[in-house]
Protein backbone atom coordinates (compact mmCIF):
# COMPACT_ATOMS: atom_id res chain seq x y z
CA UNK A 1 0.00 0.00 0.00
CA UNK A 2 1.59 3.41 -0.94
CA UNK A 3 1.97 5.65 1.92
CA UNK A 4 -0.03 9.27 2.19
CA UNK A 5 3.12 11.03 1.52
CA UNK A 6 4.27 8.76 -1.84
CA UNK A 7 0.21 9.43 -3.07
CA UNK A 8 1.17 12.86 -2.87
CA UNK A 9 4.55 13.05 -4.43
CA UNK A 10 2.90 11.15 -7.15
CA UNK A 11 0.36 13.78 -7.68
CA UNK A 12 2.09 16.45 -7.36
CA UNK A 13 4.30 14.63 -10.04
CA UNK A 14 1.23 14.47 -12.38
CA UNK A 15 0.36 17.99 -11.71
CA UNK A 16 3.65 19.29 -12.98
CA UNK A 17 4.05 16.92 -15.96
CA UNK A 18 0.32 17.91 -17.46
CA UNK A 19 0.87 21.29 -16.21
CA UNK A 20 -2.57 21.37 -14.23
CA UNK A 21 -2.58 21.97 -10.36
CA UNK A 22 -3.60 20.65 -7.53
CA UNK A 23 -5.53 22.68 -4.88
CA UNK A 24 -7.00 22.32 -1.81
CA UNK A 25 -10.68 22.46 -1.07
CA UNK A 26 -12.15 26.18 -1.22
CA UNK A 27 -12.15 27.75 2.68
CA UNK A 28 -15.35 28.32 3.58
CA UNK A 29 -17.33 31.49 1.78
CA UNK A 30 -16.72 34.72 4.53
CA UNK A 31 -20.54 35.46 5.88
CA UNK A 32 -20.75 39.22 4.69
CA UNK A 33 -21.92 41.74 7.37
CA UNK A 34 -21.55 45.28 7.85
CA UNK A 35 -20.73 47.97 10.77
CA UNK A 36 -22.22 51.17 10.96
CA UNK A 37 -20.77 53.73 12.46
CA UNK A 38 -22.19 56.17 14.45
CA UNK A 39 -20.03 59.46 13.01
CA UNK A 40 -17.69 59.74 10.05
CA UNK A 41 -13.95 57.77 10.45
CA UNK A 42 -12.22 59.03 13.72
CA UNK A 43 -9.59 57.31 16.21
CA UNK A 44 -13.05 57.03 18.29
CA UNK A 45 -13.26 53.93 16.18
CA UNK A 46 -9.91 53.02 15.83
CA UNK A 47 -10.46 49.41 17.11
CA UNK A 48 -12.87 48.43 14.37
CA UNK A 49 -10.78 49.71 11.60
CA UNK A 50 -7.50 48.13 13.14
CA UNK A 51 -9.80 44.53 13.36
CA UNK A 52 -10.19 45.10 9.89
CA UNK A 53 -6.89 46.20 8.69
CA UNK A 54 -5.22 42.99 10.06
CA UNK A 55 -7.70 40.52 9.33
CA UNK A 56 -9.34 39.66 11.91
CA UNK A 57 -13.18 39.53 10.90
CA UNK A 58 -12.06 37.45 8.05
CA UNK A 59 -10.25 35.08 10.34
CA UNK A 60 -14.04 35.01 12.17
CA UNK A 61 -15.87 34.22 8.79
CA UNK A 62 -16.91 37.48 8.30
CA UNK A 63 -16.74 39.71 5.56
CA UNK A 64 -16.95 43.13 7.22
CA UNK A 65 -17.75 46.16 5.85
CA UNK A 66 -17.50 49.42 7.42
CA UNK A 67 -20.04 52.31 7.15
CA UNK A 68 -19.53 56.01 8.23
CA UNK A 69 -22.47 57.56 10.30
CA UNK A 70 -23.19 61.29 9.67
CA UNK A 71 -25.29 63.89 10.95
CA UNK A 72 -28.95 62.51 9.38
CA UNK A 73 -28.09 59.12 9.69
CA UNK A 74 -29.88 57.32 12.86
CA UNK A 75 -27.94 53.86 13.08
CA UNK A 76 -30.76 52.36 15.07
CA UNK A 77 -33.21 52.25 12.35
CA UNK A 78 -30.47 51.12 9.78
CA UNK A 79 -29.97 47.80 12.07
CA UNK A 80 -33.69 47.64 12.30
CA UNK A 81 -34.28 47.75 8.88
CA UNK A 82 -31.72 45.14 7.92
CA UNK A 83 -29.07 47.97 5.97
CA UNK A 84 -26.63 47.48 8.32
CA UNK A 85 -26.19 43.94 10.36
CA UNK A 86 -24.43 45.54 13.03
CA UNK A 87 -24.17 48.98 14.51
CA UNK A 88 -22.68 51.61 17.17
CA UNK A 89 -25.26 53.61 18.66
CA UNK A 90 -25.73 56.77 20.20
CA UNK A 91 -25.94 55.31 23.89
CA UNK A 92 -28.04 53.39 26.26
CA UNK A 93 -30.51 56.43 25.91
CA UNK A 94 -30.80 55.74 22.11
CA UNK A 95 -31.51 51.86 23.00
CA UNK A 96 -34.31 52.77 25.07
CA UNK A 97 -35.50 55.72 22.76
CA UNK A 98 -35.60 53.10 20.21
CA UNK A 99 -37.47 50.56 21.80
CA UNK A 100 -39.61 52.84 23.41
CA UNK A 101 -40.49 53.50 19.37
CA UNK A 102 -40.71 49.74 18.79
CA UNK A 103 -37.66 49.05 16.86
CA UNK A 104 -36.69 46.02 17.27
CA UNK A 105 -32.64 46.38 18.27
CA UNK A 106 -31.07 44.39 20.61
CA UNK A 107 -27.62 45.72 22.61
CA UNK A 108 -24.64 43.45 22.69
CA UNK A 109 -21.84 45.51 24.30
CA UNK A 110 -21.47 48.70 25.90
CA UNK A 111 -18.39 50.74 24.48
CA UNK A 112 -18.34 53.46 26.67
CA UNK A 113 -19.21 53.17 30.20
CA UNK A 114 -19.35 56.62 31.33
CA UNK A 115 -21.15 59.69 29.64
CA UNK A 116 -18.67 60.60 26.91
CA UNK A 117 -20.11 64.04 26.92
CA UNK A 118 -20.50 67.33 28.73
CA UNK A 119 -22.38 70.53 28.34
CA UNK A 120 -19.79 73.70 27.80
CA UNK A 121 -20.61 77.63 28.87
CA UNK A 122 -18.64 80.25 29.39
CA UNK A 123 -17.75 80.78 32.88
CA UNK A 124 -18.01 84.59 32.94
CA UNK A 125 -21.08 84.28 30.77
CA UNK A 126 -25.25 84.39 31.88
CA UNK A 127 -25.42 80.68 32.48
CA UNK A 128 -24.06 79.40 36.48
CA UNK A 129 -26.65 76.53 36.92
CA UNK A 130 -28.51 74.77 35.00
CA UNK A 131 -31.63 76.94 35.75
CA UNK A 132 -30.30 79.48 33.83
CA UNK A 133 -30.87 77.21 30.66
CA UNK A 134 -33.98 78.91 30.71
CA UNK A 135 -34.34 80.75 27.56
CA UNK A 136 -31.10 80.46 26.25
CA UNK A 137 -29.60 78.62 23.20
CA UNK A 138 -28.72 75.12 23.77
CA UNK A 139 -27.12 73.33 20.83
CA UNK A 140 -26.78 69.36 21.34
CA UNK A 141 -27.26 65.61 18.69
CA UNK A 142 -30.32 64.63 18.27
CA UNK A 143 -29.07 60.89 18.34
CA UNK A 144 -29.30 60.61 22.00
CA UNK A 145 -27.52 63.52 23.45
CA UNK A 146 -30.84 65.31 23.69
CA UNK A 147 -32.39 62.62 26.02
CA UNK A 148 -29.86 63.43 28.16
CA UNK A 149 -30.26 67.07 28.01
CA UNK A 150 -33.78 66.51 28.41
CA UNK A 151 -33.40 64.41 31.22
CA UNK A 152 -31.20 66.83 32.88
CA UNK A 153 -33.58 69.42 32.52
CA UNK A 154 -36.65 67.85 33.47
CA UNK A 155 -34.71 66.58 37.12
CA UNK A 156 -34.52 70.45 37.91
CA UNK A 157 -37.88 71.08 36.92
CA UNK A 158 -37.38 72.64 33.28
CA UNK A 159 -39.72 72.02 30.28
CA UNK A 160 -37.34 71.91 26.87
CA UNK A 161 -39.87 74.54 25.62
CA UNK A 162 -38.42 76.97 28.36
CA UNK A 163 -35.35 76.89 26.26
CA UNK A 164 -33.88 77.45 22.27
CA UNK A 165 -32.74 73.66 22.09
CA UNK A 166 -31.07 73.18 17.97
CA UNK A 167 -29.90 70.44 16.34
CA UNK A 168 -25.47 70.78 17.01
CA UNK A 169 -23.47 71.74 13.95
CA UNK A 170 -20.46 69.71 13.22
CA UNK A 171 -18.53 73.10 13.84
CA UNK A 172 -17.83 74.91 17.27
CA UNK A 173 -17.21 78.04 15.87
CA UNK A 174 -21.28 79.41 16.69
CA UNK A 175 -19.90 78.60 20.61
CA UNK A 176 -17.28 80.64 20.28
CA UNK A 177 -18.22 83.19 18.04
CA UNK A 178 -20.64 83.74 21.16
CA UNK A 179 -24.12 82.69 19.08
CA UNK A 180 -24.62 80.02 21.41
CA UNK A 181 -24.86 79.84 25.22
CA UNK A 182 -24.21 75.92 26.08
CA UNK A 183 -22.87 73.88 23.64
CA UNK A 184 -22.67 69.78 23.44
CA UNK A 185 -19.42 68.67 23.63
CA UNK A 186 -17.45 65.06 23.39
CA UNK A 187 -14.20 64.49 25.87
CA UNK A 188 -12.35 63.45 22.58
CA UNK A 189 -13.34 65.52 20.47
CA UNK A 190 -15.33 69.05 20.67
CA UNK A 191 -14.24 69.61 24.19
CA UNK A 192 -10.51 69.53 22.51
CA UNK A 193 -11.20 71.69 19.70
CA UNK A 194 -13.24 74.33 22.07
CA UNK A 195 -9.91 74.71 24.30
CA UNK A 196 -7.66 74.83 21.34
CA UNK A 197 -9.43 77.83 20.49
CA UNK A 198 -10.48 79.44 24.17
CA UNK A 199 -9.03 79.31 27.60
CA UNK A 200 -9.71 76.17 29.59
CA UNK A 201 -10.15 78.12 32.22
CA UNK A 202 -12.80 80.45 30.78
CA UNK A 203 -15.00 77.43 30.44
CA UNK A 204 -17.89 76.09 32.42
CA UNK A 205 -18.86 72.13 32.42
CA UNK A 206 -21.93 70.57 33.33
CA UNK A 207 -21.57 66.95 33.74
CA UNK A 208 -24.19 63.83 34.14
CA UNK A 209 -22.14 61.95 36.76
CA UNK A 210 -22.10 65.36 39.25
CA UNK A 211 -26.35 65.01 38.71
CA UNK A 212 -25.42 61.77 40.27
CA UNK A 213 -26.32 59.28 37.10
CA UNK A 214 -23.96 57.99 34.45
CA UNK A 215 -25.37 57.54 30.75
CA UNK A 216 -23.14 54.61 29.02
CA UNK A 217 -22.71 54.90 25.30
CA UNK A 218 -21.83 54.43 22.28
CA UNK A 219 -23.56 50.80 22.26
CA UNK A 220 -22.98 47.83 19.71
CA UNK A 221 -26.20 46.75 18.20
CA UNK A 222 -27.80 44.16 16.05
CA UNK A 223 -30.92 43.45 15.06
CA UNK A 224 -33.22 40.94 16.85
CA UNK A 225 -33.19 38.67 14.27
CA UNK A 226 -29.83 38.51 13.85
CA UNK A 227 -29.62 37.53 17.70
CA UNK A 228 -31.87 34.75 17.44
CA UNK A 229 -31.08 33.41 14.41
CA UNK A 230 -27.50 34.53 13.78
CA UNK A 231 -25.47 34.09 17.37
CA UNK A 232 -22.17 32.57 16.18
CA UNK A 233 -21.94 35.95 14.15
CA UNK A 234 -22.43 38.29 16.66
CA UNK A 235 -19.43 36.36 19.43
CA UNK A 236 -17.33 36.27 16.15
CA UNK A 237 -17.97 39.73 15.37
CA UNK A 238 -16.86 40.84 18.99
CA UNK A 239 -14.13 38.54 19.33
CA UNK A 240 -12.59 40.14 16.18
CA UNK A 241 -13.76 43.97 17.37
CA UNK A 242 -11.79 42.87 20.72
CA UNK A 243 -8.71 41.84 19.07
CA UNK A 244 -8.68 45.16 17.12
CA UNK A 245 -8.99 47.45 20.21
CA UNK A 246 -6.96 45.42 22.38
CA UNK A 247 -4.17 46.23 19.57
CA UNK A 248 -4.88 50.21 19.07
CA UNK A 249 -4.43 50.42 22.86
CA UNK A 250 -1.17 48.74 22.64
CA UNK A 251 -0.02 50.61 19.91
CA UNK A 252 -1.70 53.83 19.68
CA UNK A 253 0.32 54.85 16.75
CA UNK A 254 -0.26 52.39 14.62
CA UNK A 255 -3.89 52.79 14.99
CA UNK A 256 -3.71 56.27 14.28
CA UNK A 257 -2.16 55.32 11.34
CA UNK A 258 -4.74 53.09 10.54
CA UNK A 259 -7.44 55.21 10.60
CA UNK A 260 -5.67 58.41 8.66
CA UNK A 261 -5.29 55.74 5.93
CA UNK A 262 -8.97 55.93 5.42
CA UNK A 263 -9.43 59.58 6.31
CA UNK A 264 -6.32 61.06 5.84
CA UNK A 265 -7.30 64.90 6.11
CA UNK A 266 -7.46 64.09 9.86
CA UNK A 267 -5.30 66.03 12.17
CA UNK A 268 -3.24 63.58 13.98
CA UNK A 269 -2.39 65.27 17.42
CA UNK A 270 -6.25 65.08 18.02
CA UNK A 271 -6.66 61.41 16.95
CA UNK A 272 -4.37 60.45 19.35
CA UNK A 273 -5.54 62.55 22.37
CA UNK A 274 -8.84 61.16 21.23
CA UNK A 275 -7.39 57.77 21.66
CA UNK A 276 -6.75 58.30 24.62
CA UNK A 277 -9.88 59.30 26.15
CA UNK A 278 -11.56 56.73 24.53
CA UNK A 279 -9.32 54.53 26.17
CA UNK A 280 -10.35 56.14 29.44
CA UNK A 281 -14.17 55.79 28.27
CA UNK A 282 -14.05 52.08 27.21
CA UNK A 283 -12.37 50.86 30.56
CA UNK A 284 -14.27 52.92 33.40
CA UNK A 285 -16.49 51.62 35.75
CA UNK A 286 -17.37 48.01 35.54
CA UNK A 287 -15.05 47.62 32.70
CA UNK A 288 -12.19 47.81 34.51
CA UNK A 289 -12.41 44.44 35.80
CA UNK A 290 -14.68 43.51 33.70
CA UNK A 291 -13.27 44.03 30.20
CA UNK A 292 -14.25 46.22 27.28
CA UNK A 293 -17.85 46.13 25.84
CA UNK A 294 -19.72 45.31 29.48
CA UNK A 295 -23.17 45.98 29.96
CA UNK A 296 -23.27 47.07 33.49
CA UNK A 297 -26.37 46.22 34.37
CA UNK A 298 -27.06 48.61 37.39
CA UNK A 299 -25.71 51.03 34.93
CA UNK A 300 -28.24 50.57 32.11
CA UNK A 301 -31.29 49.80 34.80
CA UNK A 302 -30.27 53.33 36.48
CA UNK A 303 -30.25 55.49 33.78
CA UNK A 304 -33.32 53.89 32.39
CA UNK A 305 -35.33 54.69 36.03
CA UNK A 306 -33.92 58.34 35.15
CA UNK A 307 -35.32 58.77 31.82
CA UNK A 308 -38.52 57.17 32.59
CA UNK A 309 -38.89 59.40 35.96
CA UNK A 310 -38.66 62.26 34.05
CA UNK A 311 -40.78 61.56 30.77
CA UNK A 312 -37.68 60.98 28.26
CA UNK A 313 -39.47 57.53 27.56
CA UNK A 314 -43.08 56.94 28.01
CA UNK A 315 -43.12 53.32 29.17
CA UNK A 316 -40.76 50.83 30.77
CA UNK A 317 -38.93 49.21 28.30
CA UNK A 318 -37.84 45.49 28.97
CA UNK A 319 -34.21 45.20 29.86
CA UNK A 320 -33.98 41.89 29.29
CA UNK A 321 -34.82 42.04 25.89
CA UNK A 322 -33.40 45.53 24.94
CA UNK A 323 -29.51 44.54 26.41
CA UNK A 324 -28.38 40.82 26.16
CA UNK A 325 -25.13 40.17 28.07
CA UNK A 326 -24.14 36.46 26.89
CA UNK A 327 -22.29 37.21 23.99
CA UNK A 328 -19.62 39.45 25.54
CA UNK A 329 -20.12 36.89 28.53
CA UNK A 330 -18.88 34.38 26.01
CA UNK A 331 -15.46 35.74 25.52
CA UNK A 332 -13.26 35.17 28.21
CA UNK A 333 -12.43 37.63 30.58
CA UNK A 334 -8.60 37.84 29.47
CA UNK A 335 -9.56 38.65 26.09
CA UNK A 336 -11.98 41.81 26.85
CA UNK A 337 -9.05 43.58 29.17
CA UNK A 338 -6.91 45.69 27.10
Amino acid sequence: MLSRRHVLSVLSAIALATGSLVTAAPAAELQKASLRLKWLPQAQFAGFYVAAAKGYYKAEGIDLTINPGGPNLLTENLVATGADTFGLSGGTDSVFAARDKGLPIVCIGVSHQITPFIFVTRKDGPVKTIQDFKGKTVTTWFTGANHVLNGMLAKEGIKPDELKIQPQQVSVTPFVDGNVDVITATYYNEFYTIQSRMPKDSLKTFVAEDYGITFPRDTLIVAETTAKEKPELVKAFLRASLKGWKDAFSDPKGAVDTVMATAPTLDRAQQEFMLTEVKRLMTAGAAAKAGMFWIDADAVKTAHDFFLKYGVISKPVDLAAAYDASFIQSIPAADRLP
